[in-house]
């Protein structure tokens, strides 16, 4: 097939976006204020953090500002960062209710696990967090095959992957001591340049390959399904990527075994992604917000604080958007629905999966 490089501000190189501040949005002291008012509101309603409707977080002139950062983020280059909230001045109750406002105004939270999760506590919960979280014997001497989500909580580096949602909301309560650098990279560009220097192996992410739902839905490594890295519909790119699922699949007997030039081509997008990224350091305060369709991202390893109340914290929000791309025909076995701007992404709940 002749395929053809994309063009847009979604294609965008580290470097360019690191000379412009347009992606970056400090609070004033209006808006500040304007979200203080409207967690009174929810204070006074009593009752555990969870998802509001945005009519019940009212913000004036922040809400404007974030509906220009979801035009942004759907047809921009995908990447935000508000800045400047003082996490200090809320107890954890209050800046969670805070989170799911502002969240709110941006899209609809989805499931990040199978115990119904909808805003995950981002941190490093110890080193038997493959036990909780899955891990699978490896060799007869002990090693082990983590799952992405015990890798994620984790002080362990990330490599470059997408999340199960839209649009990824990050909160930085508490950076680490050392490390846990955010590093971003277009998809879109690394499809570009990989289709410069080795179409051959562009042609090869656009089939599918398997995924294991290991730490996901399943509580075992043998649910998997397949499903292509590269997809294009209506003109719009979506990429779906994480090394460690399809490594986990790899491992079944019943799943076909991956030749060399896929390997190939996986290599070269984590090489490209690498050359093209950006990173950057999350202070108390920021918001990083990525379409998933459109950006990679990763984590560098990180040294914690060994005081519990200093160690790194991000409070993580998995948004279905109401702006979305439509997806590509067969995407439905990871996302559910496809066309724009329906609910869609996030876990599968045991109870939904028997039903």
């Amino acid at each position: 097939m002749n395929r053809q490089p994309l063009t847009g501000p979604w294609a965008w190189h580290g470097d360019d976006l690191k000379r412009s501040d347009s992606w970056v949005h400090p609070l004033d002291a209006r808006e500040l204020s304007e979200l203080d008012a409207a967690l009174a509101g929810l204070l006074a309603r009593g009752g555990p953090p969870g998802p509001v409707d945005k009519g019940d977080f009212p913000l004036a002139s922040l809400g404007d500002r974030l509906a220009d950062i979801a035009g942004d983020l759907e047809d921009g280059s995908g990447i935000a960062k508000l800045t400047g909230l003082p996490v200090e001045a809320y107890d954890p109750r209050a800046l969670q209710m805070l989170w799911f406002g502002i969240g709110s105004h941006l899209g609809t939270p989805v499931y990040q696990n199978t115990e119904a999760e909808l805003m995950r506590a981002i941190c490093d919960e110890g080193p038997d967090v493959g036990a909780r979280y899955g891990e699978v014997k490896t060799d007869d001497q002990g090693g082990t095959f983590l799952s992405s989500r015990a890798r994620a909580m984790s002080n362990r580096l990330l490599r470059f992957h997408t999340d199960r949602c839209d649009v990824v909301a990050l909160l930085c309560v508490r950076p680490a001591r050392a490390g846990g650098v955010s590093r971003i990279s277009s998809s879109v560009a690394v499809y570009n340049e990989m289709l410069r220097r080795r179409p051959d192996l562009v042609e090869r992410l656009f089939a599918p390959y398997y995924r294991s739902r290991f730490g996901e839905e399943a509580g075992a490594n043998d649910a998997t399904y397949a499903l292509p890295i590269f997809a294009v519909r209506d003109g719009k790119f979506t990429s779906h990527y994480s090394r460690t699922y399809i490594e986990s699949a790899q491992l079944l007997e019943h799943v076909p075994t991956m030749d060399k030039a896929q390997w190939q081509a996986m290599d070269l997008l984590h090489e490209v992604a690498e050359e093209l990224c950006m990173e950057m350091v999350l202070q108390p305060g920021d918001m990083q917000f990525l379409n998933s369709h459109v950006t990679y991202h990763a984590r560098t390893e990180f040294d914690d604080d060994p005081r519990p109340q200093f160690k790194r914290l991000l409070y993580r929000l998995w948004l279905s958007t109401p702006d979305s791309r439509a997806l590509p025909e067969g995407h439905e076995v990871l996302w559910r629905n496809t066309g724009a701007g329906q609910r869609r992404g996030g876990i599968l709940q045991p109870s939904t999966a028997s039903a």
